[in-house]
């Protein structure tokens, strides 16, 4: 498994607060306008999707995929960052 980004490692550092959707890893500033024209501003309107979908990997891909055009990268990195989220504030 590749090493976590910075970006990863700052969200997962502290409590998510009022974040954009782009302080996710795996979310650029392309894919988070897009996440925001669909309602998706804030990095904990994605966290309650992920969480709505039960944390499964294989469904979250698959939503982000179809929400913004996330390819495989970007899917795995938000992925791993709201898992790795969960398992340190929930």
């Amino acid at each position: 498994m590749s090493s976590t980004s910075q970006k990863h490692k700052d969200f997962v550092a502290e409590p998510m607060g009022e974040k954009s959707v782009m302080a996710l890893a795996g979310i650029g500033e392309v894919l988070g306008r897009r996440l925001e024209e669909k309602g998706f501003e804030r990095a904990y309107v994605v966290l309650g999707q992920f969480l709505v979908l039960r944390k499964d990997e294989e469904l979250f891909r698959e939503w982000l995929k179809d929400t913004c055009g996330a390819n495989i990268k970007q899917q795995g990195d938000c992925y791993s960052c709201l898992r790795e989220w969960c398992d340190s504030f929930l």
